[in-house]
């Protein structure tokens, strides 16, 4: 809420981005829809929460895009949809509702399927990952975050317990090594820092997909081979006025 300006100052305060958008807000009515569920049968977690061996084992396909709708504790939705409008509503004015609800559900699958493949590693923290159930909406809030620092990378931005802000490109690079180290350190700990990679990692390629990432040079070597092959195909040549023959291609 804008605080009162003095007439001697000119400098004002407001928190949060603004009123909220269409998409921001039926992502946080779905959430505590799902959430209220949860809360009258908790057995719910189970169904919809990810587990690894579910969907492995009992092709339970849904949980990869489930799973982010689930929370338990009233503090996990409330943080994950605070965050959810704290960023998302700048996110969908630049971009349009459908281009940002396909980069949240894009980075929030993305982060799911991350912690999959993370089970699937040989190595002792990846074992418990296997099991474990995996809920909650923070591998998209992650994306959330990598998509506003690139966006607004001088943004401040206060990285709690330090009350000191922090622009939002730093902010971001602090939490994806706390998330890298996190994964590899502990797979007790109850936080689901392999989605909060994943979330960063999908997110990155996404976004940079369409800007000379790494899958724009897979996407232009692969319609420079596929325009060969129809070159080949229907006999392509150079023609033209002069020896050439015409300037374009005929065939």
């Amino acid at each position: 809420m804008p605080a009162s300006r003095s007439p001697y100052s000119s400098v004002s305060y407001s928190f949060g981005p603004g009123p909220i958008t269409r998409g921001v807000k039926a992502l946080i009515l779905a959430n505590v829809a799902v959430f209220l569920a949860v809360f009258v049968a908790p057995s719910l977690t189970i169904y919809l929460g990810l587990t690894p061996a579910a969907v492995f084992q009992d092709f339970w396909i849904w949980q990869p895009l489930s799973y982010m709708f689930v929370h338990r504790e009233v503090f996990h939705i409330l943080f994950n949809m605070l965050a959810v409008w704290m960023l998302g509503v700048d996110l969908e004015r630049a971009w349009g509702t459908n281009a940002f609800l396909t980069y949240y559900f894009v980075t929030g699958v993305g982060a799911g399927l991350t912690t999959m493949a993370v089970s699937l590693l040989p190595f002792a923290f990846a074992g418990p990952v296997y099991y474990a159930v995996t809920i909650g909406a923070s591998g998209a809030v992650y994306g959330l975050l990598l998509a506003y620092a690139l966006a607004y990378p001088n943004r401040p931005m206060l990285f709690f317990p330090i009350p000191v802000p922090v622009p939002a490109r730093y902010f971001v690079l602090i939490l994806g090594v706390i998330a890298f180290l996190s994964s590899v350190g502990s797979a007790t700990s109850g936080i689901a820092h392999a989605a909060h990679l994943g979330g960063l990692f999908v997110g990155w390629i996404y976004l940079t997909a369409g800007r000379g990432g790494p899958l724009a040079e897979l996407k232009y070597r692969w319609l420079k081979w596929r325009m060969a092959r129809l070159r080949k195909k229907f006999d392509v040549h150079p023609g033209g006025r002069g020896p050439g023959g015409w300037g374009g291609r005929v065939h």
